[in-house]
């Protein structure tokens, strides 16, 4: 297997994930101008990742049930990347994205 075959990724969360007050109170400076997203990282394929989320395998709860598309165009740039890297950078980007108003879980 490749050293550098791990990824970022981001998912679009429908706006109903705010109807959590666990997402909320994660999000206290959410923007509403801005999406809810969800940043994991993988070893294996985001659009396959995305694919496990929504049938259930291995799923966040709000990707499973609110994840709408992924959102390349904020997370294509890093990808791929080693391991430790990857890892930094799911923490990296779900705070940069909050900082910026939107609203995040990240897993």
């Amino acid at each position: 297997m490749k050293k550098n075959h791990y990824s970022v990724y981001v998912v679009e969360l429908d706006p109903e994930v705010l109807q959590h007050a666990r997402f909320r109170k994660a999000n206290p400076n959410y923007d509403a101008m801005k999406p809810c997203v969800y940043v994991g990282m993988t070893g294996i394929e985001p659009d396959l990742r995305f694919d496990k989320h929504k049938a259930g395998i291995q799923a966040n709860g709000y990707v499973m049930r609110y994840g709408l598309r992924l959102l390349p165009g904020l997370y294509s740039p890093y990808n791929p990347m080693p391991y430790d890297g990857a890892r930094d950078m799911e923490v990296e980007l779900a705070i940069a994205l909050r900082e910026k108003g939107y609203g995040v879980w990240q897993g």
